[in-house]
């Protein structure tokens, strides 16, 4: 490694090149007169390497350096050694500044960097899909120029930076954000996050306290008001006889309720389904007719049943029991008398099957089908009361479905019937009589 010359070394170099010349101008009697020459060309070699230097920096812009002498070499090969650690801080800044993007990209909020003087340095892609704002286009751009949601520049305005802020996203009205600001050295960090999920969830878990807060409200007052009207005196037999009967349908009632919720909740909480199972389908519906025509038997309603003995699925024994009873539950409840049920459990041509409860009831408006799958989600509110039906059957009917990778389908026209199926992947199909050796894995649903 060269080092820089200590005076020591200069001295003796000035010695050295001076020295020739010296004997020269001693040998013909001209010494002033060969050291003036000796200067001029001393000089001449100090602007040549001086040339090279500002050439090298300038011009070439190469990183070896030019070949020096003397004590050139030691200062070519300092400014290399400054140029090269200059480079390799810069490029540990862009290996730094790269991962911090990457890291930025990878986060699930969008971030927005500007300055005091709200001018966006940076963003991140997932600020493009919320916000709207396109990088490197538009860097130096202000802010509250992209951004103009009134709520937003009053609270870029006042920096109120303690609380955050909801807005509607400018790219996409749908959606729901919330932002957040704060100081960043000598800027602004902004983290935007989608909430639109978290507030729907918000407004189901209010719109649930509120239905089964409702749902119970009834039967507890028909309770509460016979039990009042029973507090002092005994009733004869005939008003004991009314008030046993409908205190005993409200608690059936409550209990059913309570059931449902139960089941409902058992089926969100389980995020891994074994499905390893093997569920004999038609013996199952074969049991669930029994239990239909028991359950219609003052009905003028008639049966069809269309079972493929042979056609047995992997699955939760469980999930697939509720979800089979509520679909023909359901038709019993709402098909108008005189009416006709059809079930059908087949196999499709692509190897899947098809559960299918077809009716002949009122059918149902186009408006209400969407909607129908969500809890406590009634068509006919006095009828469904009058039936026992909460609006829970069809949403656990979904969860459980989504547990078995399908997906309830609803076909109705008003005023000729309706009809519920849904169609069991091939590979979670398969018939007893045959060697089947699929190797089913456990399901899992991420949420």
């Amino acid at each position: 490694m060269l080092m820089p010359d200590t005076l020591g070394r200069l001295l003796w170099r000035l010695i050295w090149i001076y020295l020739p010349f010296l004997v020269v101008g001693w040998f013909f009697d001209r010494i002033l007169l060969v050291l003036l020459v000796g200067c001029i060309v001393h000089l001449l070699y100090f602007y040549y390497q001086q040339r090279k230097l500002l050439n090298w920096l300038y011009v070439d812009r190469r990183l070896t350096p030019p070949q020096g002498w003397g004590s050139w070499q030691p200062v070519f090969y300092g400014i290399y050694q400054l140029v090269k650690r200059r480079l390799n801080r810069e490029r540990e800044l862009a290996h730094l500044m790269k991962s911090f993007r990457l890291g930025a990209e990878s986060l699930p909020d969008a971030i927005v960097v500007f300055s005091r003087s709200d001018e966006i340095t940076w963003c991140n892609r997932l600020a493009s899909e919320l916000l709207g704002l396109k990088w490197p286009v538009d860097s130096g751009q202000h802010v509250s120029n992209l951004i103009r949601h009134p709520s937003f520049v009053n609270y870029l305005s006042h920096r109120h930076f303690q609380e955050a802020l909801e807005i509607s996203s400018p790219a996409r009205p749908d959606l729901l954000l919330e932002c957040r600001v704060m100081p960043y050295g000598q800027q602004f960090l902004m983290l935007v996050r989608d909430i639109t999920q978290q507030r729907k969830l918000d407004k189901m878990r209010k719109h649930f306290i509120s239905n089964v807060s409702h749902e119970f409200r009834t039967p507890l007052t028909v309770l509460r008001g016979y039990l009042e009207m029973f507090d002092e005196n005994l009733p004869d037999q005939k008003v004991w006889a009314r008030a046993h009967t409908m205190m005993s349908e409200q608690t059936i009632r409550m209990e059913n309720l309570v059931n449902q919720l139960l089941v409902l909740a058992k089926i969100e909480a389980a995020p891994v389904v074994d499905i390893h199972d093997e569920i004999d389908v038609p013996t199952v519906l074969n049991s669930l007719s029994a239990e239909t025509e028991q359950l219609a038997k003052d009905k003028a309603l008639t049966f069809s049943f269309n079972i493929d003995p042979d056609l047995w699925m992997h699955g939760s024994s469980d999930q697939m029991r509720s979800a089979f009873a509520n679909l023909i539950s359901n038709a019993v409840k709402y098909c108008e008398q005189p009416g006709h049920i059809e079930v059908s459990w087949q196999k499709g041509p692509t190897g899947n099957a098809r559960f299918s409860v077809k009716d002949s009831g009122p059918g149902i408006r186009p408006e209400h089908l969407l909607r129908l799958t969500e809890r406590f989600y009634r068509v006919d509110k006095d009828r469904s009361r009058e039936t026992g039906g909460a609006g829970l059957g069809l949403s656990i009917v979904k969860h459980a479905l989504q547990h078995h990778r399908s997906e309830l389908s609803i076909e109705s026209e008003y005023g000729e019937g309706s009809c519920f199926s849904f169609l069991i992947p091939s590979d979670l199909v398969y018939s007893p009589n045959e060697d089947d050796t699929q190797d089913i894995p456990e399901l899992q649903i991420f949420r």
